[in-house]
């Protein structure tokens, strides 16, 4: 169950992110700005994908936004550290244009890790009944 809640989460926050560095070398941002619109953006596809599944599952859109917000929170947000902490590190990665093979390497190893950092962290939230494990329970119960 961990390892699919880290896919799950990673899902929306690779394409938040890919997106965000997209947009960020295509306009010219700068590093931190180029950041910023990828964190903003994968949070936003990763509590949206979550949302989406939750309400598919019979839980009214208000409730299910309180419970992704609990669910993921964590999550993502030790992905986004893990992930642009890699994107910084690997020298050039920031700044190779979309063409440049480096920035698609950087890019699948910055999410590798990130899956690799939030695994434990969704194990421990559902050995306590918290994170993931608040989603399936309702998934569990409405079906």
């Amino acid at each position: 169950m961990a390892f699919s809640a880290t896919i799950h989460c990673l899902t929306g926050c690779a394409i938040g992110e890919v997106l965000g560095l997209i947009i960020g070398t295509a306009y010219n941002l700068d590093n931190l700005m180029t950041i910023i619109l990828s964190v903003i953006l994968a949070f936003l596809f990763g509590y949206g994908l979550s949302v989406r599944s939750v309400v598919r599952s019979g839980v009214a859109f208000s409730a299910a936004i309180t419970l992704v917000l609990a669910a993921d929170t964590l999550s993502i947000t030790t992905m986004e550290i893990v992930d642009n902490l890699v994107m910084i590190v690997i020298p050039g990665a920031m700044n190779a244009g979309l063409s440049n093979p480096l920035f698609w390497a950087s890019m699948t190893l910055s999410l590798v890790a990130a899956f690799v950092a939030a695994y434990p962290v969704n194990r421990y939230l559902l050995s306590k009944h918290k994170g993931h494990a608040l989603l399936h329970e309702h998934h569990t119960h409405h079906h």
